[in-house]
């Protein structure tokens, strides 16, 4: 039989968390349950059930390792070995598609300082789930304060900004930031001729902005990845 710290590092790669925190949240327990099983070594048999109803995950593979990882049928879990006569099995490998497994992430306030050197930190507001695939170390999600790229993007919508593309590529989105306005959205242009980025909103009202060659590794947060929003 596997160790808990064993089962526990099964879990957590499967549900794509990384401390315990995030782990009771996707539990829906508390932290302290999460250091009891630890000090105990012993992992609770609901937990087993949680996760195969929230991710079709399979029960064997989280204790012992054996099996495939993803496991669903139509009426609920069914061994891959034993099927039930004349049962439909799902094709368990869509379980295993980053996008169809959820993360949960924080999302920022756009609000912050912003200096010579840069900007930040940007503030918590809230959790959202997202596709496991729009998640991930370097991506910094936050949601829409302003105005100044509607239509194409809503005030209220959550954006999904990928902080290792910081290198720019004429006409594309990408999160800056501005001088008393905290984190902004802006199409990027290169004016060579002048040495400066220009950086321009959807809304017509809103005026163009420049930032100096120089001063882009500062300044900008990373290109937009991806857009979540009702119209």
């Amino acid at each position: 039989m596997s160790t808990f710290e064993e089962v526990f590092e099964r879990i957590k790669l499967s549900t794509n968390t990384r401390t315990q925190v995030e782990l009771a949240e996707v539990l829906d327990i508390r932290q302290s349950s999460i250091s009891d099983a630890k000090r105990r070594n012993s992992v609770p048999s609901d937990w087993y059930m949680k996760l195969f109803e929230k991710f079709g995950l399979n029960p064997d593979w989280l204790k012992k390792a054996s099996g495939p990882m993803y496991l669903r049928t139509e009426q609920g879990y069914q061994p891959l070995d034993a099927p039930a006569a004349g049962m439909v099995l799902e094709d368990p490998a869509r379980y295993g598609d980053p996008d169809a497994k959820s993360s949960v992430v924080t999302v920022h306030s756009m609000h912050c300082e912003v200096t010579e050197q840069g900007g930040g930190p940007l503030k918590p507001i809230g959790k959202l789930s997202v596709p496991q695939s729009y998640s991930g170390p370097t991506m910094q999600v936050v949601r829409m304060d302003a105005s100044s790229m509607e239509p194409l993007v809503r005030k209220g919508a959550y954006v999904g900004i990928d902080t290792a593309q910081k290198n720019v590529v004429s006409g594309e989105l990408y999160g800056v930031y501005v001088p008393y306005e905290g984190v902004a959205l802006k199409r990027i242009f290169l004016d060579a001729e002048k040495g400066r980025f220009v950086l321009r909103s959807e809304n017509p009202a809103h005026p163009e902005q420049y930032l100096p060659v120089d001063k882009h590794a500062e300044r900008i947060v990373g290109r937009v990845s991806w857009v979540l929003q009702r119209f």
